[in-house]
């Protein structure tokens, strides 16, 4: 293997942003890239990935608990959305009263793959991201709200 990692890895990007920038840049309507960013962007979708990934089955009530901040209602909207989309199963149980477990499907697995590599980066640099935070608002005269 020729080449630098930095410039290996340089290569690796340009690839990929080649290739979501070809044939079409990404503000055509249609555009897979907004599209499925649209779904999975939200600080919801991609938690509530997160926590059927590690959690594998859990009840409405079970996820809405252990999602900081989450109303019903936004879960309720949220799964709805993954579950459209084939990232989450939904599995009534004909009990009384109704039981219903949600859990990722084969692409939400691959979905969390990804998405796991964004959580591990965003817990591996808090501490730079909030000293550029503090900096900033010192700098520009506003104070953290953190």
């Amino acid at each position: 293997m020729e080449g630098t990692i930095v410039e290996n890895q340089s290569e690796k990007i340009s690839k990929g942003l080649e290739k979501i920038f070809t044939p079409a840049p990404l503000q055509v309507p249609g555009c897979p890239v907004r599209d499925v960013l649209d779904r999975i962007g939200d600080k919801w979708s991609i938690l509530s990935v997160l926590h059927l990934g590690h959690s594998g089955k859990l009840r409405f009530n079970e996820l809405l608990h252990r999602i900081d901040g989450i109303s019903q209602r936004m879960l309720t909207v949220t799964l709805r959305g993954l579950e459209r989309d084939g990232f989450v199963s939904r599995r009534i149980f004909a009990e009384v009263p109704p039981r219903v477990e949600y859990e990722l499907t084969t692409l939400g697995m691959s979905l969390l793959d990804q998405v796991l590599g964004l959580a591990v980066w965003a817990q591996d640099n808090m501490g730079d991201i909030m000293a550029a935070r503090a900096a900033h608002s010192t700098e520009s005269g506003f104070r953290s709200h953190s």
